[in-house]
């Protein structure tokens, strides 16, 4: 396909305290470029889990910003693990291959969330493992899109936050 690199995920960040798993769909050009999560500085993502937890702005380092996930019960993974897809946009996504999520649940049993980033990620989940046990055992949510892109729905962060804060309040100890 001309045009369309082949990309690959991030290797998920979890560990024995998580709860929740924040599934992305797949890292864009940025992040990519930046070998981080989130790592587009316009995405609202670092910004929105910061103020669940009252916290006003993220850490600068992207080192503090997954300690504060995973101090705060929150893993970080991507549904796909490789794709071809020419830009960040998910409806440039082709030719995806999904990663190993029951694998990661059956390593990591207290996560009891998973919590999609957007359309994408939800569908992608479904779609290949939405009758798996590992998956079918826990809650399952799709929430918005931290992209700074905005949609009739979610304008920009203030409803983006409220949404996520609304969706996981019953599952970590948020702040207001």
């Amino acid at each position: 396909m001309p045009n369309r690199a082949r990309v690959s995920s991030f290797p998920p960040v979890a560990d024995g305290r998580s709860r929740v798993l924040i599934l992305g769909s797949m890292p864009g050009v940025a992040s990519l470029k930046a070998q981080q999560y989130y790592g587009n500085s316009r995405n609202y993502f670092w910004r929105i889990v910061y103020a669940l937890f009252g916290e006003s702005a993220p850490h600068e380092r992207y080192e503090d910003r997954l300690r504060f996930a995973l101090a705060h019960g929150i893993a970080l993974w991507d549904s796909i693990a490789s794709c071809e897809r020419k830009g960040s946009l998910d409806s440039d996504i082709r030719d995806a291959v999904p990663n190993d999520i029951p694998g990661l649940l059956r390593q990591y049993p207290g996560i009891a969330v998973l919590a999609c980033n957007g359309a994408q990620s939800h569908a992608v989940l479904l779609r290949h493992f939405g009758t798996a046990p590992e998956v079918t055992e826990r809650t399952v949510l799709r929430l918005p899109s931290t992209s700074p892109i905005p949609t009739p729905q979610f304008r920009g962060l203030d409803e983006r936050l409220r949404a996520w804060r609304e969706a996981l309040a019953p599952f970590l100890s948020l702040t207001s």
